[in-house]
């Protein structure tokens, strides 16, 4: 989704006038994986202790709905959980998002194949989380290993997102993961983001004030070298 002068524009009006700019909607806590830092499965978090019942159907749908009405977001990320378990839903919900002309973005483990047909609805950006090179990622997210992200992804459009985590911070090591995936023709886009821990969360992957240094350091010269990135 490229955004001009003008879009930016309407945005920022919009804003002034009360609109938020980022809406996050948790439409599943379920999930076939169980990744080391998820906030989904941190103690406390929304629907962890079975208080909060999770919607389906045109429920789901209604509920998202009248949440972007009420907050007229910028921009909608749909997340889980897994959402592509809330399949059904997401085949009601997404064609109506885009017809509002909210601006889109499911965020998946690519661990179920893809619909074809969302890659005709304009405003809508699939991402899919891949943390690293192939070794690092399967023990991070199996089932959802590379081999199986490949199938789900084939012959469709989508992003990647790939969370940084301590120990990945080598020239070597980005330049291996973005060549890899640059040259995926399904990949629109790579986008990188640092590992951020959990409220109290004391762990090995956290990175360090330096660690971030050296990932601002990096891309520069990476874009540069990768213009998805």
């Amino acid at each position: 989704m490229k955004i001009g002068a003008r879009e930016l524009l309407m945005a920022w009006g919009r804003l002034l006038r009360g609109g938020s700019p980022l809406l996050s909607i948790e439409v599943t806590r379920q999930c076939p994986l169980h990744c080391r830092g998820c906030y989904a499965h941190v103690e406390g978090h929304a629907g962890s202790s079975g208080a909060v019942a999770e919607l389906h159907g045109e429920a789901l749908v209604a509920r998202v709905l009248a949440l972007v009405a009420r907050h007229r977001p910028q921009h909608v990320s749909i997340v889980g959980g897994e959402p592509l378990l809330r399949r059904r839903e997401l085949d009601a919900l997404l064609p109506r998002l885009a017809a509002l002309g909210v601006p889109t973005m499911v965020v998946t483990s690519g661990v179920l194949p893809i619909p074809m047909e969302w890659d005709s609805l304009g405003r809508l950006v699939v991402t899919v989380s891949v943390d690293g090179l192939a070794p690092d990622h399967a023990r991070r997210r199996a089932p959802a290993t590379y081999e199986r992200i490949l199938r789900n992804i084939e012959g469709r459009r989508v992003s990647l997102h790939w969370t940084v985590v301590h120990g990945m911070l080598s020239r070597a090591y980005f330049e291996e993961y973005l060549a890899f995936w640059s040259a995926r023709p399904e990949v629109q886009h790579l986008l990188v983001s640092a590992y951020t821990p959990q409220r109290g969360e004391r762990t090995p992957e956290m990175l360090t004030p330096e660690d971030r240094l050296t990932l601002a350091s990096l891309l520069p010269a990476l874009k540069v070298r990768y213009p998805k990135l």
